[in-house]
């Protein structure tokens, strides 16, 4: 028998399992009595009266335990001597990708540019500390792609586009807290993330999977119109039954690599911008409505929308990657750019708050006529190429006190930040477009309008947030998951122009493994 049950509970009983458990079983009626199982579903914050709830949801079974639905168990059988396919990139595209191969009895042969989850951390701290960014080991390329040292969100809204749960529960079975199970908006962090990731690697390898680090694809072997391998920088040949491009939107090399062999690309809208940084606690007090959230409020978010019309153009301006309690870190992948983004820890408990405030780039707004499908490439490169020498060279990067930014005032000092490789003073309206500066000017006055305090020179923005999403799209049938043009090639996820994050990325990279196996089974 199932119990549906609905509360509002403090957030230390929320936050307290022992607590909550038993406030559960106050609500069913069943206090001091032995069930089968808590299933709890959602836990979500309610800010809207003066005194912050959460509220539960959850199902209590009182007769037998129910299976596969608290921990179901994903197995992966034998697959050293299956069809094998090659997977190029080994984020979470390219990851859950190569756990539904081996689920389905295919082997996969996973290609990653940059380094093992471990070994990036020294690249990382190279960035940080002397200014140099290895272009195949970065924030972006390595063992994880670029969520797993970026941040970890788990929130998705693609619910059409596969199993969210199955993608939670995966997660879980190697080594992420159940929270995020019935968290509203679940988060794992840069600090935890590593260790699962090489968890993932693991389940691969022992079930006959290969995985090659430091291993960039150059080229592509093709017989008429049918992919049938790649080409490393090594020379190695990977030749299978069909090959996965979960690259990413940041391997710019690809995409002039498929240009460049004249297979059909797409420039696609976008967003670029700056990243605005707050203190945590002023965060906290307009969202919690207090001065202190205490030991049991996670650190507060906030998103933002506005539309500014420039030249009969109307685009929207908004927040992107909200990181609160987090860090702002650098992103470029060649020397001579800079790029910025956000990312927390598990505990989400640094002074500073962070988010991407990005203006929308259609298709109008780029040199589509010159560039072709890489006009919006060729915009961020510019952009970020220009941010770097205003910045002075290095990663520092260029910035603005908001207050100052939205007064085109340059700001006579900088404040503390959370961005290590350090801040160089800008007319930030002299880096961005017209079109990119006008449209956050307008929208950060708004945003001053929505929340108190917002617009105060106690924040800055830093610049610039321009690898929101892929600026081209790799165009595939919408039955097969096929290039539309070349066979056996399968575009994916977030580098293609078809996913938006971690979850969405790894419910692509299963489709993607599914089509292919149904495709060999013809």
């Amino acid at each position: 028998m199932k119990k549906e049950i609905e509360l509002v509970v403090t957030p230390e009983i929320a936050y307290n399992e022992a607590l909550l458990d038993q406030e559960l079983l106050r609500a069913a009626g069943l206090p001091g009595q032995e069930v089968a199982a808590i299933h709890k579903l959602k836990r979500s914050i309610d800010a809207r009266g003066q005194q912050v709830v959460m509220r539960i949801k959850a199902d209590i079974y009182t007769a037998e335990r129910p299976t596969g639905i608290l921990q179901p168990v994903y197995r992966y059988p034998d697959v050293f001597h299956a069809p094998r396919v090659i997977i190029i990139g080994a984020g979470p595209a390219g990851l859950f990708a190569a756990l539904r191969c081996i689920e389905l009895g295919l082997k996969p042969i996973v290609l990653e540019r940059g380094k093992d989850v471990r070994s990036r951390r020294r690249d990382l701290a190279a960035i940080n500390k002397d200014h140099l960014v290895n272009p195949d080991s970065n924030y972006c390329f390595g063992e994880g792609g670029a969520g797993t040292y970026s941040d970890g969100k788990l929130y998705t809204r693609s619910k059409k586009r596969g199993d969210i749960n199955r993608v939670l529960q995966i997660f879980v079975q190697h080594g992420a807290t159940p929270e995020i199970l019935f968290d509203a908006h679940p988060h794992i962090g840069t600090n935890k993330l590593p260790l699962i990731i090489a968890n993932l690697r693991e389940t691969i390898l022992q079930a006959g999977g290969q995985i090659h680090f430091n291993t960039r694809v150059v080229d592509f072997e093709l017989k008429g119109n049918t992919m049938t391998g790649v080409v490393a920088a090594s020379g190695e040949t990977f030749a299978g039954e069909a090959v996965i491009l979960a690259t990413g939107h940041s391997a710019r090399d690809i995409y002039e690599l498929l240009h460049a062999k004249n297979i059909l690309l797409e420039a696609k809208p976008f967003a670029m911008g700056v990243r605005v940084e707050h203190q945590q606690s002023l965060i906290d007090q307009v969202q919690y409505k207090c001065t202190d959230r205490g030991p049991y409020l996670p650190a507060s978010s906030y998103a933002l929308v506005h539309q500014v019309v420039l030249d009969n153009k109307q685009r929207g301006i908004f927040s992107f990657c909200m990181c609160p309690g987090g860090f702002i870190v650098p992103s470029a992948t060649a020397p001579g750019e800079v790029v910025v983004n956000g990312m927390s820890p598990s505990r989400r408990d640094s002074q500073f708050a962070n988010s991407g405030i990005v203006v929308a780039i259609d298709l109008d707004d780029m040199d589509v006529q010159k560039h072709g499908p890489l006009a919006g490439l060729r915009m961020q490169q510019a952009l970020e190429q220009k941010a770097w020498a205003m910045g002075g060279g290095t990663q520092a990067a260029p910035a603005q006190r908001l207050l100052d930014f939205t007064r085109k005032k340059t700001s006579a000092s900088l404040l503390e930040t959370s961005y290590q490789p350090g801040l160089t003073s800008v007319d930030m309206h002299a880096l961005l477009p017209k079109h990119i500066g006008y449209r956050l000017q307008e929208g950060f006055k708004h945003f001053g309008t929505r929340i108190k305090g917002y617009l105060t020179n106690e924040a800055q923005i830093i610049g610039v947030e321009s690898r929101t999403s892929s600026p081209v799209r790799i165009p595939r049938d919408k039955e097969t998951l096929e290039h539309v043009q070349i066979k056996k090639l399968y575009p994916c996820a977030e580098g293609a122009g078809y996913a938006g994050g971690i979850v969405s990325a790894a419910m692509d990279g299963e489709r993607c493994a599914e089509k292919i196996f149904a495709q060999i089974r013809k």
